[in-house]
C-alpha cells in the first residue's frame, strides 16, 4: 500500500513539473523562476493561510521579503502566465459544447488602500461590505472546470480619484477608461479566449449580464450561443409588443413543462421542471439561429422560477439548453475550491500588479488540480495524499 502511494505521489510530482516547466520561461531570472515554484507549491500545500508569511514558512524561508519582492516589484508578466494558463487548461479540458461562464466574486478587506475597495454589494457576502469585486471567466467542459481569466473591477471612487490609482499602480490605459462596467469586462475577457483561437460552443451568465442589452448583441455578433439569466422584470418581444417574461412564462400550458436534470451538483441531480420555448424574430436574428426564453421551476417551490433568454442555433435541443444552464454553477464550483484549497483570498496584497500576479498564481494552481484530476488521477490521487499531515513530500 505504501508503494502505491509513494508512486501516486512521485507521479503528482512529475505532473507538476510538466505544468511548471511551461511557465518556467517567462521569468528571467532564476531567482524568480524559484519564487514561482515555491509560491506555486505553497499555494497547493496544506498551508492554513496563504499568505506570504505562511508561503515563505512553507519554502523555509525565514520572513516574507522574498515572496513580497516577487509579487510586487520582480519582472514578469501576469497577463503572459493568464495566456499560458488558459492554453494548458482549454488544450485538456477543450469541447466543441465547452461553456464561457462569466461570473464575480469580493474578496473582503479593511481599510482604503487595497486597489478596487470599496462598500458594495458582494455575492459571497450576500450584502454590502468592503471589499474588492474580480469578474472571472471560466471554462467548463463534461471533463472539467477551471478558472481561465480575471479582471478587477474599479469603481468611481478609485477611477475619479488620480492620486488614489497612482498610489495603486494602476496603469494609465486602464484608469483612462474610467469606471469599466462588469458586463464590458466579461466581453474583454470572453474576446480575448475566442481571439486565442479556445474552442467553446457557449456563454453562461446570471442576471448581472444577461440584463445588458450590450451584452446579448456583443454575443450575438461574434455568433456566440448564450444561456444568459435574466430578472423577472426583463422584457422581450412579443407578437404584440414586449412583455415581460414572468407573463409569458405564465401562459404556459401545463404540458409545456418537463422535469429534467441540469447536471450533477454536490447533492445529486439537480432536477427541476423546464418550460422553453422560440421568441418571434423581426429579421435580426442570423440565419439559422433563434432566440428562445427558457424557464427553470423548482420542484420544491412552484413558485421559485429562474428565466433565461437564449440565443443559439436553431437546431439545438432542449436538452443541450438545460445542460447549458446547469453548467453556470461550475463557475461556484471554482471560486469555492480555488478560494479553500490554493488561497484565491489569502492574498494580503495592495495595488494593482501584484493583485493580478496572486491571482493568476492561484488560478493556475487550482487549474493544475482541475486538469490532473480530469486527465491523471494517479497524479490527482497523489495531490490528495500530498495533503495529509502525516505525509512525507517535502514543498521546498
Amino acid at each position: 500500500m505504501d508503494d502505491v502511494v509513494a508512486e501516486d505521489v512521485s507521479v503528482w510530482r512529475v505532473a507538476f513539473d510538466e505544468v511548471f516547466a511551461g511557465i518556467a520561461g517567462m521569468f528571467g531570472r532564476v531567482e524568480s523562476r524559484r519564487w514561482a515554484r515555491s509560491y506555486l507549491t505553497g499555494l497547493l500545500a496544506p498551508v492554513e493561510r496563504k499568505n506570504s508569511w505562511q508561503l515563505s514558512d512553507a519554502a523555509g524561508v525565514v520572513g516574507p521579503d522574498g515572496l513580497q519582492h516577487f509579487l510586487n516589484r520582480s519582472r514578469w508578466d501576469a497577463d503572459e502566465l493568464r495566456d499560458r494558463l488558459r492554453s494548458y487548461v482549454t488544450t485538456a479540458l477543450a469541447c466543441p459544447d465547452g461553456v464561457l461562464v462569466v461570473d464575480e466574486t469580493g474578496f473582503l478587506k479593511k481599510g482604503v488602500k487595497s486597489v478596487g475597495v470599496q462598500r458594495q454589494y458582494s455575492g459571497t457576502a450576500g450584502r454590502v461590505e468592503n471589499c474588492q469585486l474580480g469578474v472571472f471567466l471560466a471554462y467548463a467542459a463534461g471533463a472539467g472546470r477551471a478558472l481561465i481569466d480575471r479582471e478587477l473591477y474599479l469603481p468611481e471612487s478609485w477611477t475619479g480619484d488620480a492620486d488614489r490609482c497612482t498610489e495603486a499602480g494602476i496603469p494609465d490605459p486602464r484608469r483612462e477608461q474610467g469606471v469599466v462596467t462588469k458586463p464590458r469586462l466579461a466581453e474583454a475577457m470572453i474576446a480575448r479566449t475566442v481571439e486565442a483561437g479556445v474552442t467553446a460552443g457557449w456563454v453562461a451568465a446570471d442576471s448581472a449580464y444577461g440584463r445588458d442589452g450590450k451584452f446579448r448583441s456583443f454575443c450575438e455578433a461574434r455568433r456566440l450561443s448564450y444561456v444568459l439569466e435574466v430578472p423577472v422584470r426583463q422584457t422581450v418581444n412579443d407578437l404584440d409588443g414586449r412583455r415581460r417574461v414572468d407573463t409569458l412564462v405564465g401562459r404556459a400550458p401545463a404540458d409545456a413543462w418537463h422535469r429534467v436534470s441540469a447536471g450533477l451538483g454536490e447533492r445529486g441531480e439537480r432536477v427541476y421542471d423546464w418550460a422553453w420555448a422560440t421568441l418571434p424574430s423581426f429579421g435580426d436574428v442570423p440565419a439559422g439561429f433563434s432566440r428562445t426564453l427558457l424557464a427553470r421551476r423548482s420542484l420544491d417551490d412552484p413558485t421559485d422560477i429562474a428565466y433565461y433568454l437564449c440565443f443559439h442555433p436553431a437546431t439545438v435541443t432542449r436538452e443541450q439548453i438545460i445542460a447549458v444552464a446547469g453548467s453556470r454553477w461550475a463557475v461556484e464550483e471554482c471560486f469555492q475550491a480555488a478560494k479553500d484549497q490554493c488561497g484565491l483570498d489569502h492574498y494580503q496584497v495592495r495595488k494593482w500588479t501584484p493583485w493580478y500576479r496572486h491571482i493568476t498564481l492561484a488560478m493556475l494552481a487550482h487549474a493544475f488540480l482541475a486538469v490532473t484530476a480530469a486527465t491523471d488521477p494517479k497524479a490527482h490521487a497523489g495531490w490528495v495524499e500530498s495533503q495529509s499531515p502525516t505525509s512525507a513530500v517535502s514543498w521546498r
